[in-house]
């Protein structure tokens, strides 16, 4: 048991150092993970000897539920709400069409069958948005306009479809005498149950976490996760897509406040991340690496075809009615990597004992590994190169923080202080402010200021306040300021 420990804490540590080779380089970290754990296999220095599909996948699928759960928690519903359209064409019609295309092209060049094909492509059907955003931030790579909420939303809910098309096939190859019909009524019933179980959910996390009041504030984590892994139990029992209902219930308590809301959220970050690692640590250890090389061309031709005919084809047929320009549709052509779930979906098949299921594994790792190198390293690349970059927006960090719990009116708001402004060389007094106005802190330039009732106002600065909405509509209005 100590040499597990070991081997366990040493693994988390050393992928910890990764990811300043992330930030260095811009080499998406969760590959890193990967390579460490093919490292630490039994083809690789460390010599770990693991070959067991079924508790890598059950290590995924738990990791799976606590990434797509923070994912959707820490969703920002104001910046998703206008691309909920597109959002949802690309989850599900995109990776339809990417499934599609890329099993028809290993049908034709590859001879793999219709269906088996098909089951390739759902399997790599699926983005990591993790993957994306780790490149951007660690290159201070900003987008414009709806594409960042759109990578967002697309990658945090396209999995349940690939994950679905996935089972689906594996049925169908393993029970000619179903139908398609069949497929698609299992596909409504899933999907309805997920997002009625999962909106569900989350009014009733709502209630609990704020009236339970709980005496100890290390057992609000624990409360969130326990219903977490109770609402995916419960859909997956009743027929739903629990991964959906995880992900819709998290995006659906984002939109309200909620008692420790800040830290839960770090938690939940944490966790999120621990997750990650020992996932791709798991199926990093799970792989051969010498296998790879016997089916290099295969791979190379099907991670060809994904990223330049598959994935385009379904991003341009999703996206055709809505208003995102060309480049922008190309650029999330481009960066539609592939992480963690693919693989995870991969085992799958070597658990049904389909004919093809070793191949299909090493062809998926190949094919995510290729993504993640050749895409992950050239995203700043083409988001420069198309157009689709933006200036870095800076939100201004504080000394304080804010957490609004049940029964309070207050807002904390920024207010910006404009230099034509009637407040500009006044002091607080002096302006009468409502008595439910309070101003908290004063940020000029690089400084924050307690006020007091004498300090004097200038041009340019930016007024934290706590106070309920009539009190701050009437200060905006009086003095004409924008709310930040």
């Amino acid at each position: 048991m100590d040499y597990i420990l070991i081997a366990a804490g040493g693994l988390l540590l050393i992928s910890i150092f990764a990811s300043k080779i992330s930030d260095r380089f811009g080499v998406p970290v969760l590959v890193l993970f990967l390579i460490l754990g093919m490292l630490a296999g039994s083809d690789g220095v460390g010599g770990i000897y693991f070959d067991d599909p079924a508790l890598a996948q059950s290590i995924g699928v738990v990791a799976l539920v606590v990434i797509l759960w923070s994912g959707g928690l820490d969703t920002e519903w104001k910046q998703i709400r206008p691309v909920l359209g597109a959002g949802g064409a690309l989850s599900t019609l995109g990776v339809f069409v990417t499934a599609l295309a890329l099993g028809l092209f290993a049908n034709l060049i590859l001879g793999f069958s219709l269906l088996e094909g098909f089951l390739l492509g759902a399997i790599v059907s699926s983005t990591d948005a993790a993957a994306v955003f780790s490149v951007l931030r660690s290159k201070g790579i900003h987008l414009s306009g709806k594409l960042k909420p759109l990578l967002e939303l697309e990658s945090g809910s396209n999995d349940p479809m690939a994950i679905f098309l996935t089972v689906g096939l594996i049925g169908l190859l393993q029970a000619p005498e179903q139908t398609l019909w069949g497929l698609l009524g299992a596909f409504a019933v899933q999907m309805l149950l997920g997002v009625v179980l999962g909106l569900g959910a989350s009014w009733v996390m709502l209630v609990l976490v704020n009236r339970l009041r709980l005496g100890y504030e290390g057992l609000y984590p624990v409360l969130m996760l326990s219903m977490v892994f109770l609402l995916f139990g419960l859909t997956n029992t009743l027929g739903g897509n629990g991964f959906l209902a995880v992900y819709l219930a998290g995006v659906s308590l984002s939109r309200f406040d909620f008692v420790h809301k800040r830290s839960l959220l770090r938690f939940h970050d944490g966790m999120a991340w621990l997750m990650q690692i020992a996932m791709f640590l798991t199926l990093g250890l799970l792989v051969f690496p010498s296998r790879l090389v016997k089916i290099a061309g295969e791979g190379l031709l099907i991670a060809l075809c994904l990223m330049l005919v598959a994935r385009p084809v379904g991003v341009f047929l999703s996206l055709l009615p809505t208003s995102f320009r060309w480049r922008e549709k190309a650029f999330v052509s481009w960066v539609g990597l592939r992480g963690a779930v693919p693989i995870i979906l991969a085992t799958y098949p070597l658990l049904a004992g389909l004919p093809k299921a070793d191949l299909i594994f090493n062809i998926v790792f190949f094919v995510v590994l290729t993504s993640v190198l050749l895409q992950g390293t050239t995203i700043p690349w083409a988001a420069r190169r198309l157009g689709v970059d933006a200036p870095p927006s800076l939100k201004r960090q504080y000394p304080i923080e804010y957490t609004p719990m049940e029964g309070m009116k207050s807002e904390l708001k920024e207010l910006p202080v404009p230099p034509d402004s009637e407040m500009a060389g006044k002091s607080i007094v002096e302006l009468d402010f409502p008595d439910d106005f309070l101003i908290i802190l004063i940020a000029r330039e690089r400084d924050f200021l307690q006020p007091s009732g004498g300090t004097v106002l200038e041009p340019g600065d930016m007024l934290l306040v706590l106070s309920d909405s009539p009190s701050l509509d009437e200060v905006r209005q009086r003095f004409n300021l924008q709310i930040e």
